[in-house]
Order: structure tokens, then C-alpha cells, then sequence
């Protein structure tokens, strides 16, 4: 029922998260979405955001993709869906209101091959033992990135899990000029012998960057 009278006007549900605050699940048009106070989490803009990155990788080399930061998993139903990528996927969400949205009202609980982890993104980086192809970093609350993510230590850690060959896809930044701190992480990452693509105002909002060996 609130699929269809979402074609007449959005339809609302608030979610109260200790981490992210006040969250929405709004339908608006026959699709579900997920967003935070003055962001979209989850099937909205930010899905296009990301498969604008999706679509610049090859992913018939890869073979195991690392999500850190879930939301309501729309870049496993890009992955899935959009590209046909049926390889595991270890996703980490510090909030386990996101996890139990992503798989209660998104049915991630469904997906094969799927392992999702409640943990913070920094410390599951420090403690897991395996690499990855495909990195994608997705962490934001609300319109920021945390400071610690911007940080030198946590991206000496991420590039310790990809693979030789392997990809980092990060959406980056809701602002339209690259901060001190996000020209710092593209510096380090040229310096660790990788390509670095920076494309801005993807979907007129974010900033993406996309790494791969030279």
C-alpha cells in the first residue's frame, strides 16, 4: 500500500540511530529510500553517485569487494543487479540501526555471498587479515566524512588490504572544493605508485576518487 500511494506523496518513517541520529525511510515514487538529515544514504542520488564510479571498473578482475560503510546496501544492488557481480562482499557498518534497516526493510539478509560486519570501519581495517580487489569507502555521517578517515593512518591500512591489482573507489566529499585534508589522502595515494582519478560534482554534489595500479 505505501508503494503505491508513494506515486501521489512521499511517505515517511523516522528511525531514531545513537550514531547517525534521526533517519528516514521515505517512499517516494514506488522506490524506498534511506536518508539521514540533509543526506541520502541509500537508492537515491547517492546510488547513481556510486555506480558512476562502478562503471570506470573492470570488475570481471574482481574477485572480492570490501564496502566499508553499508547504509541501506545500494551499492550491493548496483553490484548485483546493475552489473552482475556475484563475487563475496564483506560489508562494515558501525550501526547496527543501519544493518538491521539494510537488511529488515532493503533484504540484504537475502543476498548469497554477503557477509556483513558491525564494527567500526578503522578497527575492522587494523584487525582483518584479508585483501580485497575492490575497496570502496562510503563513510559519512550525515554530509561529513569523519576526520579519522581522512586521515594518513587509516589509508596506510586500507591500501595494506588491496590486492596488487586492486581497486579504491572512495566517495569522498559533499563539498565542491577538495579540502586540505582530501588533497593530502590523494597525495599519499600517488605516492604508493597508484593512478589517481578525482572527478567532481559526480551527480552535481560529490567528489569521487578512483585509484588503480600503473
Amino acid at each position: 500500500m505505501a508503494r503505491l500511494l508513494s506515486y501521489l506523496y512521499p511517505i515517511t518513517k523516522k528511525i531514531e540511530s545513537d550514531i547517525n541520529g534521526t533517519l528516514e525511510l521515505t517512499w517516494h515514487n514506488g522506490k524506498k529510500h534511506l536518508n539521514s538529515k540533509n543526506a541520502n544514504y541509500s537508492y537515491g542520488s547517492l546510488q547513481q553517485i556510486l555506480k558512476f564510479g562502478l562503471d570506470k571498473v573492470d570488475l570481471t578482475k574482481v574477485n572480492s569487494v570490501l564496502l566499508l560503510g553499508l547504509g541501506g546496501g545500494s551499492v550491493i544492488e548496483t553490484l548485483r543487479k546493475d552489473f552482475n557481480h556475484q563475487k563475496p562482499i564483506t560489508a562494515v557498518d558501525i550501526d547496527p540501526v543501519i544493518i538491521d534497516i539494510a537488511k529488515e526493510e532493503f533484504q540484504l539478509s537475502t543476498i548469497d555471498n554477503l557477509h556483513i560486519v558491525c564494527q567500526d570501519a578503522q578497527e575492522f581495517t587494523k584487525s582483518t587479515h584479508k585483501t580485497f580487489d575492490l575497496i570502496i569507502i562510503d563513510l559519512f555521517i550525515d554530509t561529513q566524512v569523519p576526520d579519522q578517515f581522512l586521515e594518513i593512518p587509516f589509508w596506510k591500512q586500507v591500501v595494506a588490504l588491496k590486492t596488487s591489482s586492486g581497486v579504491i573507489l572512495f566517495n569522498a566529499s559533499l563539498e565542491t572544493n577538495l579540502g586540505s585534508k582530501l588533497t593530502t589522502v590523494i597525495h599519499f595515494l600517488k605516492s604508493h605508485v597508484f593512478k589517481v582519478a578525482v572527478y567532481e560534482k559526480v551527480n552535481h554534489t560529490n567528489t569521487i576518487i578512483l585509484t588503480s595500479s600503473l
